[in-house]
Protein backbone atom coordinates (compact mmCIF):
# COMPACT_ATOMS: atom_id res chain seq x y z
CA UNK A 1 0.00 0.00 0.00
CA UNK A 2 1.19 3.20 -0.83
CA UNK A 3 -0.45 7.12 -1.01
CA UNK A 4 -1.20 6.90 -5.09
CA UNK A 5 -2.71 3.43 -4.23
CA UNK A 6 -4.53 4.41 -1.12
CA UNK A 7 -5.95 7.50 -2.92
CA UNK A 8 -7.04 5.68 -6.16
CA UNK A 9 -8.86 3.40 -4.11
CA UNK A 10 -10.92 6.65 -2.60
CA UNK A 11 -11.53 7.26 -5.62
CA UNK A 12 -12.96 4.41 -6.89
CA UNK A 13 -14.90 3.78 -3.43
CA UNK A 14 -16.25 7.67 -4.54
CA UNK A 15 -17.32 7.02 -8.62
CA UNK A 16 -19.31 4.29 -7.31
CA UNK A 17 -20.98 6.40 -4.50
CA UNK A 18 -21.67 8.98 -7.17
CA UNK A 19 -22.96 6.16 -9.15
CA UNK A 20 -25.50 4.73 -6.80
CA UNK A 21 -26.07 8.53 -5.67
CA UNK A 22 -27.08 9.65 -9.12
CA UNK A 23 -29.66 6.30 -10.00
CA UNK A 24 -31.22 6.53 -6.26
CA UNK A 25 -31.79 10.08 -5.86
CA UNK A 26 -32.99 11.00 -9.36
CA UNK A 27 -34.65 7.49 -9.66
CA UNK A 28 -33.42 7.55 -12.92
CA UNK A 29 -30.71 5.59 -14.62
CA UNK A 30 -31.06 8.05 -17.68
CA UNK A 31 -27.76 8.50 -19.42
CA UNK A 32 -26.19 5.43 -17.79
CA UNK A 33 -25.11 2.48 -19.85
CA UNK A 34 -25.81 -0.77 -18.52
CA UNK A 35 -23.48 -2.56 -20.96
CA UNK A 36 -19.93 -0.30 -19.09
CA UNK A 37 -22.19 -1.73 -15.90
CA UNK A 38 -22.23 -5.36 -17.12
CA UNK A 39 -18.89 -5.43 -18.08
CA UNK A 40 -17.44 -4.04 -14.49
CA UNK A 41 -19.45 -6.89 -13.02
CA UNK A 42 -17.56 -8.88 -15.13
CA UNK A 43 -14.14 -7.55 -14.43
CA UNK A 44 -14.48 -7.67 -10.81
CA UNK A 45 -15.89 -11.44 -10.85
CA UNK A 46 -12.66 -12.04 -12.49
CA UNK A 47 -9.97 -10.57 -10.73
CA UNK A 48 -11.56 -11.24 -7.15
CA UNK A 49 -12.26 -15.05 -7.59
CA UNK A 50 -9.48 -15.62 -5.20
CA UNK A 51 -11.50 -14.60 -2.40
CA UNK A 52 -12.24 -17.90 -1.95
CA UNK A 53 -8.59 -19.08 -1.76
CA UNK A 54 -6.72 -16.24 -0.41
CA UNK A 55 -6.77 -13.69 2.67
CA UNK A 56 -4.38 -10.91 2.15
CA UNK A 57 -6.07 -8.04 4.95
CA UNK A 58 -9.63 -7.09 6.07
CA UNK A 59 -8.87 -4.04 3.87
CA UNK A 60 -8.43 -6.08 0.69
CA UNK A 61 -11.42 -8.20 1.36
CA UNK A 62 -13.56 -5.53 2.54
CA UNK A 63 -13.03 -3.84 -0.73
CA UNK A 64 -13.51 -6.68 -2.82
CA UNK A 65 -16.66 -7.75 -1.10
CA UNK A 66 -18.16 -4.17 -1.66
CA UNK A 67 -17.38 -3.70 -5.55
CA UNK A 68 -18.52 -6.74 -6.33
CA UNK A 69 -21.94 -6.29 -4.35
CA UNK A 70 -22.35 -2.65 -5.64
CA UNK A 71 -21.70 -3.72 -9.14
CA UNK A 72 -24.24 -6.74 -9.19
CA UNK A 73 -26.58 -3.66 -6.83
CA UNK A 74 -26.39 -1.70 -9.88
CA UNK A 75 -27.14 -4.08 -12.30
CA UNK A 76 -30.17 -4.85 -10.76
CA UNK A 77 -31.53 -1.53 -10.08
CA UNK A 78 -30.95 -0.62 -14.16
CA UNK A 79 -32.15 -3.70 -14.99
CA UNK A 80 -35.50 -4.41 -12.83
CA UNK A 81 -35.76 -1.39 -10.54
CA UNK A 82 -35.51 2.03 -12.73
CA UNK A 83 -35.62 -0.16 -16.23
CA UNK A 84 -38.24 2.35 -17.86
CA UNK A 85 -35.59 4.89 -17.34
CA UNK A 86 -33.29 2.89 -19.36
CA UNK A 87 -32.72 4.02 -23.14
CA UNK A 88 -31.53 0.72 -24.65
CA UNK A 89 -31.55 2.27 -28.05
CA UNK A 90 -28.55 4.38 -27.27
CA UNK A 91 -26.81 2.36 -25.63
CA UNK A 92 -26.04 -0.01 -28.15
CA UNK A 93 -22.54 -0.66 -28.79
CA UNK A 94 -21.34 -4.17 -29.07
CA UNK A 95 -19.28 -5.61 -25.98
CA UNK A 96 -18.32 -8.95 -27.82
CA UNK A 97 -15.90 -6.60 -30.18
CA UNK A 98 -14.30 -6.20 -26.77
CA UNK A 99 -14.85 -9.37 -24.57
CA UNK A 100 -13.06 -11.48 -27.45
CA UNK A 101 -9.88 -9.12 -28.06
CA UNK A 102 -9.59 -8.94 -24.36
CA UNK A 103 -9.70 -12.53 -24.12
CA UNK A 104 -6.99 -13.06 -26.82
CA UNK A 105 -4.75 -10.63 -25.53
CA UNK A 106 -4.94 -12.59 -21.89
CA UNK A 107 -4.33 -15.65 -23.30
CA UNK A 108 -0.92 -14.30 -24.62
CA UNK A 109 0.17 -12.24 -22.01
CA UNK A 110 -1.10 -14.25 -18.66
CA UNK A 111 2.51 -14.62 -16.53
CA UNK A 112 0.74 -18.39 -16.27
CA UNK A 113 -1.46 -20.62 -17.50
CA UNK A 114 -3.49 -21.45 -13.93
CA UNK A 115 -7.41 -20.06 -13.82
CA UNK A 116 -6.89 -17.51 -11.52
CA UNK A 117 -4.23 -16.00 -13.41
CA UNK A 118 -5.62 -15.81 -16.42
CA UNK A 119 -8.53 -14.08 -15.65
CA UNK A 120 -6.76 -11.60 -13.50
CA UNK A 121 -5.33 -10.59 -16.59
CA UNK A 122 -8.03 -10.91 -18.16
CA UNK A 123 -9.86 -8.35 -16.42
CA UNK A 124 -7.06 -5.54 -16.66
CA UNK A 125 -7.36 -5.71 -20.26
CA UNK A 126 -11.57 -5.67 -19.73
CA UNK A 127 -11.41 -2.78 -17.29
CA UNK A 128 -8.56 -0.43 -19.73
CA UNK A 129 -11.85 -0.78 -22.37
CA UNK A 130 -15.19 -1.10 -20.36
CA UNK A 131 -15.71 2.70 -20.41
CA UNK A 132 -16.35 2.10 -23.97
CA UNK A 133 -20.19 1.69 -24.50
CA UNK A 134 -20.60 4.70 -21.54
CA UNK A 135 -18.38 6.85 -23.42
CA UNK A 136 -19.92 5.65 -26.67
CA UNK A 137 -23.49 6.47 -25.11
CA UNK A 138 -22.27 10.21 -24.41
CA UNK A 139 -21.46 10.66 -28.04
CA UNK A 140 -24.86 9.61 -29.08
CA UNK A 141 -26.59 11.46 -26.64
CA UNK A 142 -24.18 14.83 -27.00
CA UNK A 143 -24.59 15.65 -23.36
CA UNK A 144 -24.42 14.42 -19.72
CA UNK A 145 -26.02 15.35 -16.30
CA UNK A 146 -23.17 16.86 -13.87
CA UNK A 147 -23.50 14.39 -11.75
CA UNK A 148 -22.84 11.30 -14.01
CA UNK A 149 -19.91 13.49 -15.31
CA UNK A 150 -19.14 13.53 -11.70
CA UNK A 151 -18.94 9.68 -11.33
CA UNK A 152 -16.69 9.15 -15.25
CA UNK A 153 -14.09 11.61 -14.03
CA UNK A 154 -13.87 9.91 -10.37
CA UNK A 155 -13.43 6.53 -12.27
CA UNK A 156 -10.90 8.00 -14.82
CA UNK A 157 -9.11 9.62 -12.18
CA UNK A 158 -8.82 6.31 -10.23
CA UNK A 159 -6.88 4.41 -12.97
CA UNK A 160 -4.69 7.60 -13.51
CA UNK A 161 -3.56 7.40 -10.31
CA UNK A 162 -2.77 3.38 -10.30
CA UNK A 163 -0.58 4.52 -13.15
CA UNK A 164 1.44 6.36 -10.26
CA UNK A 165 1.24 3.58 -8.35
CA UNK A 166 2.21 1.40 -10.70
CA UNK A 167 5.29 3.75 -11.04
CA UNK A 168 6.03 4.42 -7.28
CA UNK A 169 6.44 0.63 -7.07
CA UNK A 170 8.87 0.30 -10.17
CA UNK A 171 11.30 3.16 -8.27
CA UNK A 172 11.20 1.85 -4.51
CA UNK A 173 10.74 -1.92 -5.38
CA UNK A 174 11.82 -2.43 -8.64
CA UNK A 175 8.43 -4.05 -9.08
CA UNK A 176 6.42 -3.76 -12.01
CA UNK A 177 3.52 -5.71 -13.17
CA UNK A 178 3.45 -4.72 -17.44
CA UNK A 179 -0.09 -6.17 -18.38
CA UNK A 180 -1.43 -3.25 -15.51
CA UNK A 181 0.67 -0.73 -16.59
CA UNK A 182 0.26 -0.92 -20.38
CA UNK A 183 -3.88 -1.70 -19.40
CA UNK A 184 -3.77 1.49 -17.38
CA UNK A 185 -2.22 3.69 -20.07
CA UNK A 186 -5.08 2.60 -22.47
CA UNK A 187 -7.49 3.12 -20.61
CA UNK A 188 -6.35 7.10 -19.43
CA UNK A 189 -5.97 7.47 -22.98
CA UNK A 190 -9.48 6.35 -23.66
CA UNK A 191 -10.87 9.24 -20.84
CA UNK A 192 -8.39 11.87 -22.55
CA UNK A 193 -10.88 13.91 -24.43
CA UNK A 194 -13.16 13.44 -21.57
CA UNK A 195 -10.82 14.73 -18.96
CA UNK A 196 -10.16 17.88 -20.90
CA UNK A 197 -14.15 18.63 -21.47
CA UNK A 198 -14.29 18.51 -18.23
CA UNK A 199 -11.70 20.67 -17.30
CA UNK A 200 -12.93 23.01 -19.53
CA UNK A 201 -17.09 22.69 -19.34
CA UNK A 202 -17.84 21.18 -15.86
CA UNK A 203 -15.36 22.50 -13.40
CA UNK A 204 -16.01 25.91 -14.69
CA UNK A 205 -19.97 25.52 -14.11
CA UNK A 206 -20.84 24.80 -17.60
CA UNK A 207 -22.92 22.49 -19.34
CA UNK A 208 -20.93 19.38 -20.26
CA UNK A 209 -21.38 18.69 -24.21
CA UNK A 210 -19.58 16.58 -26.89
CA UNK A 211 -19.90 17.15 -30.24
CA UNK A 212 -23.19 14.50 -31.24
CA UNK A 213 -23.05 11.52 -32.97
CA UNK A 214 -24.97 11.81 -36.60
Amino acid sequence: MNLFRFVADLMHLASVVILLLKIRSTRSCVGISFKSQLLYTVVFLTRYLDLATKYISLYNTCMKIFFIGTSFYVLYLMKFRFKATYDAGLDTFRIWYLLVPCAILAGLSTREYSVLETLWTFSLWLESVAILPQLFMLQRTGEAETITTHYLFALGAYRALYLFNWIYRYVTEAHIEWVALVAGLLQTALYSDFFYIYYTKVMRGKKFELPKMV
